[in-house]
């Protein structure tokens, strides 16, 4: 360095000390049930979320909400799939239908998808109809940042991704809505059976608390009272 100048912002970089990562726990995986929530939102924090290294799926994607009735979508989805190229249509840009693909591009543009840590990134993202297994067996998650109740006025008209890809061209809409019927059917029915375990379990506490009462100050110097 020239005498009396600062050194250069690049050559102060590798000085720096170890990075703690404590702050940086997270879950494996996390599932987001995308429904009532706003496509670009969701897409935004979906990509950041996966540029920092969390895997992500999201479930139920045929409810998201996009902002503007369905016939203003409809007439910017056709002239989105006028795009092609003149000489040789099937070498892009591809045109997704399905509401998980219809996300999943979304997000790929909000990734640098062409470098190795974008591709990695995007790698650790998952999107499908409905909730099949073994994601229906796993807690899901919102997204309050992107949820249509908190940002979206309520005289603002809006449809869902699932109409839309209906309208243009996605046909397993009523097979996707039966699967989804059975599956919240068989919930209510787990719901209804894990409560009466639970009542149960209190009740059977009820009936043996006077019996270990007198046990309570033996457990309790150790923690198990």
């Amino acid at each position: 360095t020239i005498p009396g100048r600062k050194p250069r912002a690049s050559s102060l970089r590798w000085r720096r000390g170890p990075v703690s990562l404590e702050r940086f726990t997270m879950e494996k995986v996390v599932v987001i049930d995308c429904r009532s929530h706003m496509l670009g939102r969701l897409a935004s924090i979906i990509a950041k979320q996966l540029l920092i290294g969390q895997h992500v799926v999201a479930v139920r994607t045929e409810a998201i909400t996009i902002s503007g009735g369905l016939v203003r979508q409809k007439m910017k989805f056709s002239r989105f799939l006028r795009l092609r190229m003149n000489t040789n249509p099937k070498k892009g840009p591809i045109h997704y239908r399905s509401p998980a693909r219809i996300l999943w591009r979304t997000v790929r543009g909000m990734i640098p998808h062409k470098t190795k840590r974008g591709a990695a990134a995007l790698e650790r993202f998952k999107s499908f109809e409905g909730v099949p297994p073994p994601y229906d067996k796993i807690k899901r998650a919102v997204v309050p940042d992107a949820l249509k109740v908190l940002r979206l006025q309520t005289t603002h008209k809006f449809c869902t991704l699932g109409n839309l890809a209906q309208e243009v061209g996605w046909k397993h809409g009523d097979t996707v809505a039966a699967l989804e019927e059975k599956r919240i059917s068989r919930s209510g029915d787990y719901y209804k059976l894990k409560k009466k375990g639970v009542q149960l379990s209190l009740k059977a506490k009820a009936n043996v608390a006077a019996k270990l009462k007198p046990l309570e100050a033996t457990l309790a110097p150790v923690g198990m009272a």
